[in-house]
């Protein structure tokens, strides 16, 4: 399992010995004894990997992929030999409006990662072939504890919340210190009521070039 860098737990407080955390991985064992479980346990945390003084964007998405070999930990993304899922390509189709970025063939976001995208679901695991089967147990008190922290800790940042159930844990951020964005998920069930459109990667990099930062190279065809 990865080894969240210490400020995590300074700005996370005694989350970590909170008693929902202990039945959360109690669940989780429990589940990973019985069944197959995404992603694998050294991905779990992949979302955290980088010191939180380097967060300056966090895009909220909600449980990870459940097909086999698709999860690694980072919301949306896949590793770069699994095909690129629908709501990732339809990503790639805004960015291509933004930019004229030509899809990549990878759907690894780990690039972004790198420069500061936080990529995180809401819940961090999931049984495979049953989406949403790891919702209710604890991992959404442990995700809304970094949001909050977040935002308390953090200025400047930019929260990106796309569809209705990412857009009700805008209460958690303060947009008097950040800036919250929000557009319909980019499902193919939804990205067609105004998610290829909603300019958020621009929206992004303008903030956070008029805050001093840098802002992040979207382009992941090299």
């Amino acid at each position: 399992m990865i080894k969240l860098p210490p400020c995590w737990a300074t700005i996370l407080g005694d989350e970590f010995s909170q008693t929902y955390w202990a039945d959360l991985q109690r669940f989780v064992a429990e589940e990973r004894a019985a069944h197959l479980v995404f992603p694998p346990p050294q991905d779990v945390f992949a979302a955290l990997a980088y010191p939180v003084q380097q967060t300056k964007v966090i895009i909220l998405g909600q449980d990870p992929y459940h097909d086999v070999d698709q999860a690694h930990g980072l919301a949306f993304s896949v590793p770069s030999t699994v095909a690129i899922p629908p709501s990732l390509r339809n990503i790639f189709r805004a960015l291509k409006l933004e930019f004229g970025f030509e899809p990549p063939t990878s759907g690894d976001l780990s690039p972004w990662s790198k420069q500061g995208v936080m990529l995180l679901n809401t819940v961090l695991t999931v049984r495979a072939h049953s989406a949403h089967s790891h919702r209710g147990q604890g991992w959404e008190r442990f995700t809304d504890a970094i949001i909050s922290a977040l935002s308390k800790h953090r200025e400047n940042l930019v929260f990106v919340f796309w569809g209705a159930a990412a857009a009700k844990k805008q209460t958690l951020v303060d947009p008097a210190k950040h800036l919250v964005l929000k557009a319909p998920h980019p499902s193919p069930l939804s990205a067609y009521r105004g998610f290829y459109d909603c300019g958020h990667f621009s929206a992004i990099n303008a903030h956070l070039e008029l805050k001093g930062s840098k802002p992040i190279d979207w382009c992941l065809t090299g």
